[in-house]
């Protein structure tokens, strides 16, 4: 089963020497702090593959267009890829039977300024993100996971949705995920930002429902629906995508 639609990451890997893709597309209506932003498009594709057993390392780049009011310095519409992000992430501890022996992951990413800053595609900034994942069972049908992290170095920025701050930023979230069968996968995950001075009319939270549903041996249909709080967040955002391991 697929990590997407959530942004909570799990501690799943790519197989060794396997490659897994991810696409998704969302379509966000953004809160009126972002004025004279409107609209964002944002169609994401990410490709891992295993170079080691509980390694793998991953591209991840978008096709954004941003719907903006009319203004002097902004195109009524912005279309173009966004920043390109490359990251490893290592799944070093696998689950015990106790309560407090969850499994655990870590990644690394970086993130280059390729999008166009001028038109907001890109944040301008090359950012460093650090994010280490925990997961446990409670129940035989039902996952845990939290996520813990900041960004040392850059932003949260991707289009016009995320934290603008230059500099620290701390990053957390928590989702639960439960098996109604075989194929069919549905959680609840909260996400959240915030700035090093932690004033929370930069930070984002963000709610999302959301699930997977298994269609083939090794590809399953990713659907979402966010809702977002402060102006980093967006104000609502429907979400779906495929996942595919070959």
């Amino acid at each position: 089963m697929a990590q997407q639609p959530f942004n909570t990451d799990d501690i799943g890997v790519t197989d060794y020497h396997k490659f897994h893709m991810e696409f998704a597309n969302e379509f966000d209506w953004l809160r009126q702090e972002n004025l004279p932003n409107l609209r964002q498009n944002t169609a994401d594709f990410k490709l891992a593959f295993g170079v080691w057993h509980h390694v793998e390392v991953g591209l991840d780049e978008q096709l954004l267009a941003i719907s903006n009011e009319p203004a002097v310095f902004l195109p009524r519409t912005a279309f173009g890829y966004g920043d390109v992000d490359f990251s490893v992430k290592y799944n070093f501890l696998q689950e015990g039977k106790q309560w407090f022996r969850p499994a655990m992951a870590a990644s690394l990413s970086i993130e280059f300024p390729t999008g166009d800053e001028t038109k907001q595609l890109g944040s301008g900034l090359r950012d460093y993100t650090f994010n280490l994942v925990l997961q446990k069972t409670l129940t035989e049908k039902t996952q845990l996971h939290l996520n813990g992290g900041f960004v040392f170095a850059g932003n949260t920025l991707t289009g016009v949705v995320g934290v603008r701050t230059h500099g620290t930023v701390y990053t957390g979230g928590a989702s639960v995920t439960r098996d109604f069968t075989q194929k069919l996968k549905v959680g609840l995950e909260l996400t959240g930002a915030l700035t090093s001075n932690f004033d929370l009319g930069r930070g984002q939270l963000q709610t999302q429902l959301g699930g997977n549903y298994q269609i083939g041996k090794k590809i399953t249909f990713d659907f979402g629906l966010t809702t977002g709080f402060y102006a980093s967040s967006p104000r609502v955002g429907p979400q779906i995508g495929v996942s595919h391991d070959f």
